[in-house]
């Protein structure tokens, strides 16, 4: 990847549902981050970081020229990896010496910043701490996609409600319903930004009405479905 372009880019990792991201701000300012359940871990100037699955839309700082690579876990597959709960890190910025050990962080850190690919450098360091995953994770991912209910999905895995809450927040940081809102914030966000019209976005996406989804924008984004078409930027 050519980190010397302005802008996002992301490709597939060999991670199982993970992409390898990179980012060069042209400009700075504050970046508004939709939450989407999953897990990042992030290199920058400043460091590592592991960026927890967030429960309403996070504001990041980013300077002007800033560059950051990444790699981003889909939902529930980060804790296998780097050996956290996610509940553990919702609605936080940690550093990664705070979960590995400091040494280690340390001498990644340096090969990173030396890389002229750290993007392929994280991933080829998260491949190797990669662990079996919790099974249950993309199946459980794939009923609420399809509009399933959680009691629908605790009796199709043999799990009572409250067992199945247990297991949402160690595998991607909060409940199913919680996920199953932000998933369906995903969905629309996708759709508007197609162009499609608001109202047929909320039909579309499970909602009520657009009066149902403007309020769930506002309660998980803190702006208006308009303002998050025109400026959202990258997760990071």
């Amino acid at each position: 990847m050519d980190t010397a372009e302005f802008g996002y880019a992301e490709r597939a990792s060999r991670l199982r549902g993970a992409v390898v991201w990179r980012h060069r701000a042209r400009e700075g300012g504050a970046k508004r981050i939709l939450p989407d359940g999953c897990m990042d871990v992030i290199h920058s100037p400043g460091g590592l970081i592991v960026a927890g699955p967030d429960t309403v839309a996070h504001l990041a700082g980013v300077p002007a020229g800033s560059r950051s690579a990444a790699v981003r876990f889909a939902p529930g597959q980060g804790p296998a990896v780097l050996g956290v709960a996610a509940h553990e890190v919702r609605d936080q910025r940690v550093p990664l010496d705070a979960l590995w050990p400091s040494a280690r962080v340390r001498r990644l850190t340096e090969r990173l910043d030396e890389a002229s690919d750290p993007g392929a450098v994280l991933e080829s360091e998260l491949l190797a701490a990669d662990r079996a995953p919790d099974p249950l994770a993309p199946r459980l991912l794939d009923r609420l996609r399809a509009g399933w209910s959680v009691a629908g999905i605790a009796a199709d895995v043999g799990l009572s409600e409250r067992q199945l809450h247990r297991r949402g927040l160690q595998l991607y940081g909060y409940g199913l319903k919680t996920l199953a809102r932000i998933l369906r914030l995903g969905a629309a966000m996708e759709l508007a930004r197609g162009g499609v019209a608001f109202a047929t976005v909320a039909v579309s996406s499970g909602y009520a009405d657009q009066a149902h989804l403007a309020r769930d924008v506002k309660a998980l984004a803190g702006v208006t479905m308009q303002e998050l078409v025109h400026g959202s930027g990258p997760r990071q």
